[in-house]
């Protein structure tokens, strides 16, 4: 057993309003230190190649980073629901929510062939170099794939061992532990419905936005706040309004991240821009320029975004991104997603949420959004 943590020397989350969410996230950044050194040893314990090949990769990649969101968004969840003093039990929470993440992003970058990661290789790409280097038989590609689907798993269990746990030590533990199996199964099932777009050539807009709640908004925002106010049992009021700020929150930062799939700059987003284009991934960009281009008639428009062969070529990447500014879905989207932003802090404002938690929560949400810059390795 992994055994819980304490919060952190500094006392997160203490009602001088003086802490904020980034205290939480360095408490969690603490803390997952802890985990992965312990998870190392257990792998190293079992066996030390698997350790070595395996288990270090998924340990480097959890210790590379990311935004931190969710952690952050569990630490609003527990403060609106009127958390205090000690935060072992968030910071553990935070914590199991990176480590589900890491899953989730090793997996999907295999799933979607996306060569880097938080400024690096992704995981199967690094895999791939290893069989080489070792000399392995067998391809490469087949290897890596496989072995990366276990490092997500391997990630998925290190994250449900901490959650479990910290479940079983609170007197909320039955819905602590619902909330999270919600919220693998949506994971789950948004990867499914993405997979299955791609596969049928979808391009409804109602698809783009079930699979963006499902795979995003959902997982990233709505069940991290709600985690994080049950671990104080918080009352249906309340989750009720953190579930309405989380489902818009969510959907900005996933139509966010759309945009950034077509015109991100790879030095400040850590992964390639062209990625969804070449592959021509159902989002809810390409769909908002599908729809105008239908509606209003252009043949050309509509052709340059329907589903069709992928990979597709550079010069068709270049003629997808001109449609879309050029119809106006770019500037449809980004409306959206700051109509979602304010939607989100109405309803957070429902919670009752102190002043600093609001501030919190609302600077949380503009970066979720993109209406502040990213910096360079701070991917998903």
């Amino acid at each position: 057993m992994l055994g819980l943590r304490p919060a952190a020397a500094e006392p997160v989350g203490s009602v001088d309003g003086a802490l904020t969410a980034r205290d939480a996230v360095h408490a969690v950044e603490a803390a997952l230190g802890q985990i992965l050194d312990e998870g190392l040893c257990r792998a190293r314990e079992a066996d030390p190649v698997f350790a070595r090949e395996v288990a270090d990769r998924v340990s480097a990649f959890v210790r590379r980073g990311g935004k931190r969101l969710r952690s952050a968004f569990a630490w609003c969840g527990w403060r609106a629901a009127g958390g205090r003093g000690d935060a072992a039990a968030v910071v553990n929470t935070g914590a199991a929510l990176e480590l589900v993440q890491a899953c989730a992003l090793i997996h999907d970058d295999v799933m979607d062939g996306s060569p880097m990661r938080r400024g690096a290789p992704a995981m199967h790409v690094d895999l791939a170099r290893m069989h080489l280097d070792e000399r392995m038989a067998g391809a490469p590609e087949t290897f890596a794939s496989s072995v990366a689907v276990l490092a997500g798993d391997l990630a998925l269990a290190w994250a449900d061992d901490l959650l479990t746990e910290t479940a079983l030590a609170s007197p909320f533990g039955v819905r602590i532990h619902r909330e999270w199996q919600a919220m693998r199964t949506e994971m789950v099932a948004g990867q499914y419905r993405d997979i299955r777009a791609q596969a049928t050539g979808s391009s409804e807009l109602d698809e783009a936005v079930s699979i963006a709640t499902l795979k995003s908004a959902l997982y990233t925002v709505e069940r991290p706040l709600a985690l994080g106010a049950s671990l104080i049992g918080a009352d249906a009021a309340i989750l009720e309004a953190l579930r309405s700020a989380g489902r818009c929150a969510g959907l900005a930062f996933q139509f966010s991240d759309d945009l950034l799939g077509a015109f991100g700059d790879p030095a400040l987003t850590g992964k390639p821009a062209d990625d969804d284009l070449r592959t021509r991934k159902l989002t809810y960009l390409l769909a908002v320029g599908r729809s105008i281009a239908d509606a209003s008639g252009d043949e050309e428009a509509a052709d340059a975004l329907a589903p069709g062969k992928a990979p597709v070529p550079d010069d068709a990447v270049r003629r997808m991104r001109t449609v879309l500014e050029q119809t106006g879905a770019r500037a449809v989207v980004e409306a959206k997603i700051s109509e979602l932003a304010a939607a989100s802090l109405r309803h957070f404002d429902r919670t009752g949420a102190e002043p600093f938690v609001r501030q919190e929560f609302a600077s949380l949400v503009e970066r979720a959004s993109g209406l502040t810059p990213m910096r360079t390795g701070e991917g998903v």
